[in-house]
């Protein structure tokens, strides 16, 4: 470890550092119809959906380079006397370097002329699978938008659904936030619901979905970089959104921005409330209620054209309820007994990240981000539940610096870095009438990597790296793992082919289990041991084809783990402990369909997988069994072989497209398809007897209206069918989850100067 560290220090230090998780650069050279290069051409590159623009010039060789560019949609103009404006669209994915060539046509003497060009969307940059979706995808997809949800992921992205209010990814539920390039830490899996941000705050999204790159952690199943509003899409504007609808819904926010040539501000407050929160134990939800209030504030401080300064921070609190069953006599109360709960949860989460970068030059930039991440969450159930009542305080606080470094040296690019917290845990797991404190935990992770990118030719990415963690809590830990990639680009046909093979660390949670608790695990032949981080291996293959702008993206993967991540619960309570089981295998294939950025039209998208995932042996960490045991009945025995998960779901299919419209008028639609996740019960009482519960499909309508520029009116129908379905039976937050109901609700959004 200490090895590492030391090259990546020596590494900083000689060569300043360059691209975070958010940000990509743009390369290009322009040249006239006889090939010879244009010098001083101007260039501008302005974001699709906002003000914010960058400006270059072609040196003597006709290139140029604008680095530190967010990830998004932008339009790139190139102008020059004597030639007709070229314009092309370009689409910034993290981590990645664009480089276009332009060939200026003469202008007629007499009138004139504009050149304009579709970027070739595949990227020969990346071996990792992205999906990229921008604020107005967000704000026309339905539901998206809405405080605590998630339809920004599940709806684009293969493989991603929610079940037990959880989001999952690639089979696993270990997932990563970067809010502006930094990752946000948090161990405490399975205790939160919703993003880390609200979707209404976010201007650009990437999900990055294995395969990632020494820079990017340690979650194996999905990676979401957030690129939050930074007030250069606003010129002193506020924006009022109110909705209304059924189950006595709403959720609001009121939004300002501002931007200089030097500064832009973004600050939101947002409220929220609903009879309708987690998933229902039964159809008609029972005891759901939900609500919310947070804040939202970016700045961004352009010091000179070598050093920018950004600092993003949030606070946020949400109350549920735990649904429940209230019909004693139904198949579900037989299996699991809800209909005497009151219990609820209050999450409060808080976080703040500052980033310095500097740019020494076109080639290379370095970035320094502090960070402060505070979450927690309250458990309390009625101290008349039964056999046992429960109450769970789990907080976490979290310190720590991320940097890295990268620079272009000839053909290669080099990356460096590190990324480390302090971690301090405060839990209290406890019986309704006893006390049962547990120690406070200190712990951290230090990590370092290291990577080299090499482009042997335009055609031809060769990607290496090694990252390094060692985690010390509870127990000590020490990992390193390889990654290595190459990404080829079939001349003409413009496919491009990737292949990816690399090894991941998570560190565990630090979560533990003493007093009462612990006597009532114990006494129910459980007990409670130290969680081990999870070790992946992953290989995957894949290739983009893209077609005018459209771009196919198909993948095939397996995730071989080790102590896998999971969950269980207390006794018949919904306080859930992570768990880690001794094997899992996850195998899938892929393909997502988008039609071009920025289209004028709209956008289409499919997003479909077939997907296995499995578990083998028994619990290895966390709440455990006593001892194994040969006897199917017996709540220890573990079965030889794979057994599916309690979240697989072999085929899960989104479609949908957001249209544009004459007279300002615009529609969504997605239209979701899950072929039934895995049967925990097959006996009776349930009346589900097959290995799988029974598929299951929705569809999502949104119709809106722009009036004028300052009133936006939209309708929105989830579940228009009211289709009912059984999702799981596990028994977190309440026993068993139903899927949505139908909600029917109106949004409207009033834009004004202040």
């Amino acid at each position: 470890m200490h090895r590492l560290l030391c090259c990546c220090f020596i590494f900083v230090s000689l060569t300043a550092t360059a691209q975070t998780g958010i940000f990509g650069s743009v390369h290009g050279v322009v040249h006239d119809p006889q090939h010879r290069p244009i010098a001083s051409a101007h260039i501008l590159l302005r974001a699709g959906h906002s003000a914010l623009s960058f400006n270059a010039s072609s040196n003597t060789d006709g290139a140029f380079s604008i680095s530190s560019v967010p990830l998004g949609d932008y339009i790139l103009t190139v102008t020059d006397s004597g030639f007709a404006d070229y314009t092309q669209t370009v689409t910034v994915t993290g981590n990645s370097m664009v480089m276009l060539h332009f060939q200026m046509e003469l202008a007629a003497v007499t009138q004139s002329v504009s050149v304009h060009a579709e970027q070739d969307s595949a990227n020969i940059d990346s071996i990792t699978s992205q999906t990229q979706i921008d604020r107005i995808d967000i704000a026309r997809t339905p539901g998206a938008d809405r405080t605590n949800s998630l339809a920004m992921v599940t709806d684009f992205v293969p493989g991603a659904y929610m079940t037990h209010d959880m989001l999952h990814m690639r089979g696993g539920h270990e997932l990563s936030w970067l809010i502006d390039g930094v990752l946000i830490p948090g161990t405490n899996i399975a205790s939160n619901v919703g993003p880390q941000i609200d979707p209404k705050d976010i201007d650009t999204l990437e999900i990055d979905r294995g395969s990632y790159s020494a820079d990017l952690g340690d979650r194996t199943y999905g990676m979401f970089k957030v690129v939050p509003r930074t007030g250069f899409e606003r010129n002193r504007d506020a924006e009022l959104v109110l909705t209304a609808g059924n189950f006595y819904q709403t959720n609001d926010q009121l939004s300002l921005g501002d931007h200089s040539e030097k500064f832009a501000w973004y600050a939101s407050l947002n409220g929220n409330r609903s009879n309708y929160g987690l998933q229902p134990a039964i159809p008609q939800p029972a005891n759901d209620h939900e609500s919310g209030f947070g804040g939202f504030a970016s700045l961004l401080y352009n010091r000179d054209p070598a050093n920018q300064f950004r600092l993003v921070t949030q606070v946020r609190t949400d109350d549920y309820q735990i649904p429940k069953d209230p019909n004693p006599s139904d198949w579900e109360n037989q299996l699991y007994d809800s209909s005497g709960l009151s219990d609820a949860q209050r999450e409060n989460d808080s976080y703040a990240a500052l980033t310095w970068l500097h740019t020494f030059s076109a080639k290379t930039l370095t970035q320094v981000s502090p960070f402060f991440h505070f979450n927690q969450t309250n458990y309390r159930s009625n101290p008349n539940d039964q056999p046992v009542a429960t109450i769970a305080d789990e907080t976490g606080i979290y310190t720590g610096l991320q940097a890295s470094v990268t620079t272009t040296i000839a053909k290669n690019t080099l990356t460096a870095g590190i990324y480390g917290y302090a971690q301090h845990e405060d839990d209290l797991f406890g019986l309704i009438g006893s006390t049962s404190v547990n120690p406070i935990v200190n712990a951290g992770v230090q990590e370092a990597f290291i990577e080299d990118n090499y482009k042997p030719t335009s055609w031809l990415t060769l990607s290496a790296g090694e990252r390094e963690t060692h985690f010390a809590g509870a127990i000590s830990e020490t990992a390193v793992y390889p990654r290595v990639g190459i990404a080829a680009q079939i001349p003409k046909l413009n496919w491009v082919f990737r292949a990816f093979y690399g090894h991941f660390y998570q560190p565990p949670p630090v979560t533990t289990l003493s007093g009462s608790l612990l006597s009532f695990a114990q006494a129910n032949g459980d007990s409670y041991i130290p969680l081990h981080g999870e070790r992946n291996e992953e290989h995957q293959f894949g290739v983009q084809i893209p077609f005018h702008g459209w771009l196919l993206d198909a993948d095939t993967f397996q995730t071989e783990a080790h102590n896998f991540l999971d969950h269980n619960n207390i006794g018949e309570s919904s306080i859930f402990i992570p768990v880690t089981v001794q094997g899992a295998l996850i195998q899938a294939w892929e393909i997502t369909l988008r039609s071009p950025h920025l289209w004028r039209y709209g956008q289409i998208h499919l997003a479909y997988s077939n997907q296995i995932a499995q578990q083998t042996g028994g619990i290895t960490g966390g709440l455990i069994c006593n001892g194994p045991s040969q006897n199917p009945g017996d709540p220890c025995y573990v079965a030889n072989g794979y057994s599916p998960l309690d979240h697989d779901q072999r085929n899960t299919l989104n479609a949908g497209m957001n249209a544009n419209f004459p007279r300002r008028i615009f529609a969504s639609f997605n239209a979701y398809y899950g072929s039934g996740f895995s049967n925990g019960f097959q006996d009776a009482p349930s009346p589900y007897s097959a290995a799988y519960l029974p598929s299951h499909t929705t569809a999502d309508l949104a119709l809106g209206k722009d009036f004028g520029e300052r009133c936006t009116l939209t309708l929105n129908a989830l579940n228009v069918g009211n289709t009912r379905a059984l999702l799981d039976n596990s028994l977190t937050f309440g026993g068993f989850h139903y899927n949505d109901p139908r909600q029917l609700y109106a949004e409207f959004r009033y834009r004004f100067k202040f």
